[in-house]
Order: C-alpha cells, then structure tokens, then sequence
C-alpha cells in the first residue's frame, strides 16, 4: 500500500490545476481563471511503488454554473518519456522531492490500474488515508479475458466536450468522464455496450454527496 506523506506541495495541486484546466476542451470554465476546491476522489496503487496514482475530483465555481471535473493524476520522481504533452506541472514535495505530475490518461501504469480495478484485481484506496480501502468506489466488469495492455504514453488519445477515451486493444476503448454528471438516486446507468465502468462520489459545493460514472469501458 502506498504512504501517504502530509507535508507541503509547492505550488499545489490545486495551483497546478488552476493553471493546466482552461487548456482542456473540456473544461466548462468561463474567461477567468478557475476556482477550484478539492471534492472527492480515490487513489490506486503500482504494485512497483514508484509513482503515485490519485483520481480527483474538482469542483470549479468560476463560470455561471459549478462544474465538477474528474482529473487522474500521476505522480513521479522523473520525467516520463514521451508524455510531454501530458505534462501537468511539477511539484517540491516535502518529503520526497520533485514531483513531475502528469495527466494519468497518457500513464501506462495509471491506464493498467484503472483496468485492474474494473477487472477486480485492484482496489480502491481512500484519497487521504494509508492502508485504507474507499468503499464508495464501485466497479464492474463483464466477459471473458484479461484487460492486460501495452498501452503507451504516446497511445491514442482523444479528448472532447465531456471526456477522454482512450483505445486500449484492438476493438477495446476506456471512456474516461471528464465532467462529471450526478446519477439520477445516485445510481449510475451505464450505457449500451458498456462491459465495465468504474463509479464513485464526491461532494457538491452546497454540501451535499453526488454519485456518477468515472469511466466505462466497451468492447467490441
């Protein structure tokens, strides 16, 4: 299980993503720049150890109406070839240095988590906490075979007004959302030809729990 170190960030999560979301064609912000508050999220971890894997949600009140955005992120003690163009920002970290932090859609050990865990192979852990599972992440997973990849930094990658797909294998696509919609009663529907998704929780700025789909993947 991955530590989880309570030390300084400098500049902060939250600073480097003030400055990295209005250059996503998802982000729903207006002409000034975001303000951001931390609302939810899971991580996951390498079975190496080397980089840190974290799913946070955000929550942005800067345009006319609040938006909440999913951002996987992964953090490492060096530079990732061939993923400058995914390149968030870099971080000192109190503990354990430079950090290069990097949109986790183009990280292959994110990418192989994340199929982990809708596989049932890995567990969700709590955002904030060592040693301790998140129980509101759900996951499920239909058919036959393994999700194994060789997904690559420089796979494909296509982003939109609402997500991130990524292709994964051949006829097999994650479907990462970006922004975020609450389930109608918290129960997320997936979409047809779903054969797999992930689904979590986060808060909403007036203080209630919102629940809804994070990835889906489909086969086929």
């Amino acid at each position: 299980m991955a530590v989880i170190h309570h030390t300084v960030l400098k500049p902060s999560k939250l600073e480097l993503l003030t400055s990295w979301l209005p250059s996503r064609p998802w982000y729903r912000g207006g002409a000034g720049a975001p303000r951001l508050t931390k609302a939810g999220g899971f991580r996951l971890d390498d079975p190496r150890g080397a980089v840190g894997i974290e799913f946070m949600v955000v929550t942005d009140t800067a345009g006319a109406d609040p938006a909440a955005y999913l951002v996987p992120l992964t953090y490492r003690g060096e530079r990732l070839d061939g993923a400058d163009h995914a390149l968030v920002g870099t971080m000192e970290h109190g503990v354990l240095g430079r950090r290069w932090a990097y949109d986790g859609c183009h990280d292959p050990v994110l990418v192989a988590q994340l199929l982990a865990l809708i596989e049932g192979h890995a567990q969700a852990q709590d955002q904030n906490a060592s040693d301790t599972p998140d129980r509101d992440v759900t996951r499920s997973r239909t058919g036959d075979g393994s999700l194994l990849t060789d997904f690559s930094a420089t796979a494909t990658t296509a982003d939109d007004r609402e997500g991130t797909e990524l292709t994964v294998a051949p006829r097999t696509t994650l479907r990462l959302h970006r922004v975020l919609r609450p389930a109608p009663d918290g129960r997320p529907v997936l979409p047809q030809g779903a054969t797999g998704h992930v689904a979590g929780a986060w808060s909403t700025p007036e203080g209630s729990r919102a629940r809804g789909l994070f990835a889906v993947l489909t086969s086929g």
